[in-house]
């Protein structure tokens, strides 16, 4: 497989309908709905599929809503494609979403903590009435010098998203980003306000940050079984100490998407997948990364490309270990006629362990053998034939035996047969 990145929205992508075609397929996807609806102790299936959507759009709402249907996706691309990620990242809150998806997070705890989060910013700003824009086709510091313009002691909007060269968000006072937009719009930007009910990541959200971090006082983290990066600072996190800090951080701060993207494709990822609502990520991706193939789990053809590309590539995977399993069942299995202590310890069971510690390692390290290591597996595997004297009829039909079996002669065409 080639390296790859899950990928997490944020809030601003939920919309009634998300994740009903996966529920309606999958059990494991029911069971995490369900088990949701039981945390919270409301029908959150319900508000997902068929619920209102103003209803929908509330943060404290959205956010439980989208954590759900983003882990839901993660499962279900885990159990059906097997695919194990080298990095996970999230978008504002879908950054609780990849710790979550990490293991770092328990998702019930994760349900009642994004619950609060979006609890928290909604009484931040109950008594004021404010907005989220993108600002898209103007660079980073056109958008703060108009941001600037547009700010006095009494309101403020600010630049709360750097998700490209030219794709920001503006955040802050309703009145303020409006005439910001104004401003940016005759400057030739086009302008998407946002599905989103507070100001998130600009200084407004601060009395929500002092609250959350209370709140992630309560819980437990743990260590992360994959590399998540974070929105704060664009690098990843060191240890599961740093959840409390940089989560309550984010809150205030610009999410640096940009720098999380370059961080990735400066890993060698080649593959980003998507897990959630709508495509806004994908687009991203497609948009300004085009080196990395971009998928997503709410796109119907990418969802059939990855049921039908990935499934195989699974199977190969599978079938590679099965070559170096079958590669010692067949060593112990075939008789010796070698009366030669010494060889059948230097040439059997020598080569024999040296495969054993070969199939050890690769699960240890959850990796595929390489060709160069089948290769290297069935020229061990002959010269254990050899010591032991087997006819050559005997070998190849072993050898055969093994390519039908794993479903796995094309790798082999160069194998020379005794």
């Amino acid at each position: 497989m080639k390296v790859s990145a899950f990928l997490f929205p944020g809030q601003g992508s939920q919309y009634i309908g998300m994740g009903k075609d996966l529920y309606e397929q999958s059990l494991v996807v029911r069971h995490i709905f369900e088990k949701a609806n039981d945390v919270l102790g409301f029908d959150l299936t319900k508000l997902c599929f068929q619920g209102d959507e103003a209803e929908l759009k509330k943060t404290e709402n959205a956010q439980p809503a989208l954590l759900t249907v983003s882990y839901a996706m993660f499962q279900y691309c885990m159990q059906e494609f097997g695919l194990s990620p080298k990095y996970l990242a999230g978008h504002s809150l879908g950054e609780l979403s990849a710790l979550t998806c990490a293991g770092a997070i328990k998702f019930e705890d994760a349900i009642k903590i994004v619950k609060q989060r979006g609890k928290f910013m909604q009484e931040s700003v109950v008594s004021e009435a404010s907005s989220m824009a993108a600002i898209i086709g103007l660079e980073y510091d056109i958008v703060q010098h108009v941001c600037n313009l547009n700010s006095s002691e009494k309101e403020i909007v600010v630049i709360s998203n750097y998700n490209s060269r030219d794709r920001l968000v503006i955040s802050g006072h309703k009145y303020a980003v409006e005439q910001a937009c104004e401003y940016l719009k005759s400057m030739g930007a086009d302008i998407v306000f946002l599905q989103v009910s507070a100001p998130f990541h600009s200084p407004l959200m601060e009395s929500a940050a002092q609250k959350f971090e209370l709140e992630l006082q309560k819980y437990t983290f743990h260590d992360l079984t994959w590399p998540v990066v974070s929105n704060v600072n664009g690098v990843i996190y060191k240890e599961a100490r740093d959840i409390v800090p940089n989560l309550t951080q984010q809150i205030v701060s610009q999410v640096q998407w940009k720098s999380t993207m370059e961080y990735l494709e400066s890993q060698g990822v080649t593959v980003a997948i998507e897990c959630g609502p709508r495509m806004i990520l994908r687009n991203l991706v497609k948009q300004n990364h085009p080196k990395i193939e971009s998928y997503s789990f709410d796109d119907r053809e990418d969802l059939l490309y990855m049921t039908s590309h990935f499934r195989k590539e699974v199977l190969s995977r599978a079938n590679k270990m099965k070559v170096l399993n079958r590669c010692l069942a067949i060593a112990v299995c075939t008789r010796n006629l070698n009366d030669n202590n010494e060889e059948y310890q230097n040439n059997v069971v020598a080569n024999y362990r040296k495969i054993e510690d070969m199939v050890e390692e690769l699960e240890n390290k959850k990796c595929e053998p390489t060709i160069e290591q089948l290769h290297t597996a069935l020229e061990m595997l002959r010269t254990i034939f050899c010591t032991k004297h087997a006819p050559l009829e005997e070998q190849r039909q072993r050898f055969n035996q093994i390519f039908d079996e794993t479903d796995t002669r094309e790798l082999f065409e160069d194998f020379i047969m005794p």
